[in-house]
Order: structure tokens, then C-alpha cells, then sequence
């Protein structure tokens, strides 16, 4: 029983079991920031869990030599720094002689060959063949040489045909565009099965995008009205309250559009539309958001069109001044990189024929909030309409990804009193509030999942592809444009003028969550 069902008693009953094979998991860039902030502290809680195999072994690799017991010393400080609950020494003990390092480039095929040398000896001692899972934690400029190198040391194929045979964890970014994104697709097809790969962004092992398929599909109330019919347009919104702080130099590379509308965002409007899969299975689910992208229609960029960029000058963010994005250390004073991105998007298919779908992200805004919101169509003005007595608001149900998760309903009521007055309410569902607010953290949920072999929360290939075959026509647009187009807003508002011109062309407005 879940540790927390005494205190949360609809936790009781939930199975939290799924069976994975002897493990070895080899993480590349063991030595980075996501090693030590996310994977570690997701191992460490898997193991309070009991999700972890009895024989499971975590081997880190990177250029900077560290001895096995230094190595093990640092994942204990970022358990204790960034894992979700404190470290036990106990659970700790269990994992900790299994842990260990290994120094080498990612071209250098000898350390791979080590690497190699150091999965047998594994294998040797406990006199049983283990499932590799790697996972590249790298910069993308290295990606092809650990995937090259993992193909030519044999470590790709092993065990290959078997069960447990070896599987590799890719971060974002898959590309800079389509050419990029085809090139690294066919490296890694040049070594590894696509159901070897997994493809990973963390949005989607967060608990309310996972909760946005039980809710379209496990509850017949929502799927009759998920059409052109009912729905007036959806809006996604995704906003930081920081500004790009150390990152100056990654995100002058990147910009809002790359790092974050055309990964994170594209997912959630994939599991938004997508048609009911014929069953639960991750090709069945990802072949109907595979086909939802390919439905999107080409975007046209410029005045008029359906896009808007802007940059953030300096503004008041929870009471204190902080500088314009041209002011932050390492970006270029001429800078055109976008802060913010609004996109619209059009589906032609027959679900949502004529039904916008709203997408924004940025940085320095009010505050962090990720969210899905499908706004219903009005009702009819004939009874609610002719006084000022009456405030009807469009029915809208809002999924909060993060950070307080959960989903709320607005609905029109009636006001107290003798008199006929109607006013719009909200109902709350709040995942902290009905399951307990310590949640497996997203990098759980994914590294389990690559450890048993569901790919349902993961990217293929040719999702990646058709999601950058949308954009980069724009990227291209915009980097030819340079500043012609791009505007400014403030630090602390919601976005620029043009984002409100783009959803007002359809007579919407971007809703404040």
C-alpha cells in the first residue's frame, strides 16, 4: 500500500507496480546539471518505491574523470539537494554499491569500449544478462558520436532480439529544423531500432497531461462535445516568470519558438486533438497524434498572418525591476531572438474544422503557468442577455499542468438574493489537495517507463518531423525578417500588442490564468 494512503485515502488500492528486468542504466553528461536536478533524485525515488529491479546498477559516464566513490558521493548530495523527499540511508545503502563511473569522450570509441567491458563485468557478477538503458544527458553537438559509438562497441545491439534488449533515452532538442531533425533521426535509425528509442520531453510525464487522455476518453460527459459543434477555440499557454538568466548564450540559439512552442507545447496540442486510439498501446496512441499534426495547415508568418514574436524589455516582476531581455549577460544588443511566441493554428479534419487552437509561450510574464483551456461556444442570448443583471461567461475547462495541477470548470450561476442575477463560477480540482501534494516527479514516470518498455509518454521519429516541418517555414521567415516584425512588451504583462492583434482577428481574447 502507497505510504500515503493513511493520510489520502483515495490513493488506496492504486497499484504502483510495473515489473522491470535486471537494469543497467548508463547516463551520458553524468556529470551536468539534469543528472544531478532530475535523474539521480528520479532513480532515488524510484528505489523508495520499489519500482526499481533487484538487480539494478546506475553507471555514469563523462569526459571528467571521478572515482567511483566520489561519483556516489555526489549523487547523495543531489539526492539531498533536489530529490522530492529527503534521503533515507537505508533506501540509499540499497542503490549505492551498485553505483559507479566511467571517465571518457563521447569519440572516443576505447571508453566505450570500457563502457562495454564494464556492462559484462556487471553481467559476470551476478551471473544474469541486463537490460542497458542509455540515456544521452548531453549537449545535442554530441549526440551522433555517443550514437556512432554505441553502435560500432556492440553496446546498441545487446541483447537485441531478447526482452531485455538495449534501449537509449534521448533529451531535447531532436534537431534546429526538418534537415536537422532528419539528419539525427537517421543516425539514430543507423544504429538503434525506433522501438529501441525513446525520444524525451519531460512534459509529458507530468501528472495532468498524462490526466488529459482519462479525462477526454474516461468520462462520456467531455468526448460528445470535443468537436467544431461545441468548442469555440483552445488556448495553450505557456509562461515563465524568469527571465533567461545564465542561459543567454543557449537561448540566443534558440529562442521561444525552438525552446519550448514547437516540443512541449506541439505535445500537449497533439494529446489535446488527437482521435481516440484504438487502444492504450504507445504506437496506437502516437499514430493518432502523428496524424493530428499532419492535419495542421501550413503557417503563414507576417502581418495578418498567424503568427506574433516579441522580446521582453525591463519591467516590474513580483515588485522588483529587472532588466530587457538586450540587457541580460551574454546577449547580443542587436539581438531579433524572440522572448515570446503566439501561434494560431488550424486543423483540417473533420473534428476541428474552423476551430482555432491559441498557442503562446514567454518569458518575464506575471507568473509561471502552464495550461490547456478549451473554451466553450456561448449559449444561445435569448434568456441571460437583455439586462445588466446577467454576467454570462463562456463555459471553459482549464487543465493546469504546472504548478498547482489540476483542472477547473467555469460555469454560469446564479447570485444570492431575491432578484434574478447570474455571475460566472469556477469548480476546482486540485491534484495536491485529493492525492497528496508529493507527486512522482515527471523523470520518474519516464524512466520507468523506458525501463519497462512503454513508449506511450515518448516522441517518434516522425512525430519530431512533422512538428518541425511546420516550423521551420517560420524560423526561416524570421531569421530573414530580423527585427522587421518583432515586438516588444513588457516584463510582468502578458505579452505584446501584436499577440492580442493575432487572437482578436477571430474575436477572441488570451485568457489571464
Amino acid at each position: 500500500m502507497n505510504a500515503d494512503t493513511a493520510r489520502h485515502p483515495f490513493l488506496e488500492g492504486l497499484s504502483k507496480h510495473r515489473g522491470a528486468p535486471p537494469t543497467v542504466v548508463v547516463i551520458f553528461g553524468a556529470s551536468g546539471d539534469l543528472t544531478a536536478r532530475k535523474l539521480i533524485p528520479a532513480v532515488y525515488n524510484l528505489a523508495c518505491d520499489s519500482l526499481l529491479p533487484a538487480d539494478f546498477y546506475l553507471v555514469g559516464y563523462g569526459r571528467k574523470a571521478i572515482p567511483d566513490e566520489e561519483f556516489r558521493d555526489i549523487a547523495a548530495k543531489a539526492i539531498r539537494e533536489f530529490s522530492r523527499r529527503e534521503l533515507d540511508p537505508a533506501v540509499w545503502r540499497s542503490i549505492r554499491q551498485n553505483v559507479s563511473y566511467v571517465a571518457g569522450g563521447y569519440d572516443e570509441p576505447e571508453a566505450f569500449r570500457r563502457l562495454a567491458g564494464r556492462i559484462s563485468g556487471i553481467e559476470k557478477k551476478i551471473s544474469r544478462e541486463m537490460q542497458p538503458l542509455f540515456y544521452i544527458s548531453t549537449p545535442p553537438t554530441v549526440f551522433a558520436p555517443v550514437l556512432k559509438n554505441l553502435g560500432a562497441s556492440g553496446l546498441a545491439s545487446k541483447h537485441l532480439g531478447k526482452p531485455h534488449h538495449a534501449k537509449v533515452i534521448i533529451e531535447k532538442p531532436f534537431g534546429r529544423d526538418l534537415a536537422s531533425a532528419r539528419e539525427l533521426n537517421a543516425t539514430i535509425r543507423s544504429v538503434f531500432e525506433e522501438r529501441q528509442v525513446y525520444r524525451i520531453d519531460h512534459y509529458l510525464g507530468k501528472e495532468t497531461v498524462q490526466d488529459l487522455l482519462v479525462q477526454r476518453f474516461g468520462n462520456a460527459i467531455f468526448e460528445p462535445l470535443w468537436n467544431r459543434n461545441f468548442i469555440d477555440h483552445v488556448q495553450i499557454t505557456v509562461a515563465e516568470e524568469v527571465g533567461v538568466g545564465t542561459r543567454g548564450g543557449y537561448y540566443e540559439t534558440s529562442g521561444a519558438l525552438r525552446d519550448m512552442i514547437q516540443n512541449h507545447t506541439m505535445q500537449l496540442v497533439a494529446l489535446t486533438a488527437m482521435e481516440p486510439p484504438v487502444s492504450l498501446s504507445a504506437e496506437d496512441v502516437r499514430d493518432e497524434k502523428v496524424k493530428v499534426l499532419k492535419a495542421i495547415q501550413p503557417l503563414r508568418p507576417g502581418p495578418g498572418g498567424d503568427t506574433a514574436r516579441a522580446q521582453y524589455t525591463s519591467g516590474m516582476i513580483g515588485g522588483k525591476q529587472v532588466p530587457g531581455y538586450l540587457d541580460e549577460p551574454g546577449i547580443d544588443k542587436n539581438s531579433s531572438t524572440e522572448t515570446y511566441a503566439a501561434i494560431r493554428l488550424s486543423i483540417n479534419n473533420w473534428r476541428w474544422q474552423s476551430v482555432p487552437f491559441y498557442l503562446r509561450s514567454g518569458k518575464r510574464m506575471p507568473h509561471r503557468v502552464s495550461e490547456i483551456a478549451i473554451q466553450f461556444k456561448r449559449p444561445p442570448g435569448t434568456l441571460f442577455s437583455d439586462s445588466a443583471l446577467y454576467s454570462i461567461a463562456p463555459n471553459t475547462l482549464a487543465f493546469q499542468i504546472q504548478p498547482d495541477e489540476g483542472l477547473g470548470l467555469i460555469l454560469n450561476g446564479k447570485v444570492p438574493g431575491l432578484e434574478t442575477r447570474t455571475q460566472p463560477v469556477k469548480m476546482n480540482f486540485r491534484y495536491s489537495t485529493t492525492f497528496g501534494s508529493n507527486t512522482p516527479e515527471a523523470y520518474e514516470r519516464l524512466v520507468l517507463d523506458a525501463m519497462v518498455g512503454d513508449g506511450t509518454l515518448f516522441i517518434r521519429g516522425d512525430e519530431a518531423e512533422a512538428s518541425w516541418k511546420l516550423y521551420t517555414p517560420v524560423l526561416e521567415n524570421w531569421a530573414k525578417a530580423g527585427h522587421e516584425g518583432l515586438d516588444t512588451y513588457d516584463a510582468g504583462t502578458w505579452g505584446p500588442k501584436s499577440a492580442e492583434a493575432l487572437i482578436a482577428q477571430t474575436r477572441d481574447t488570451w485568457r489571464k490564468p
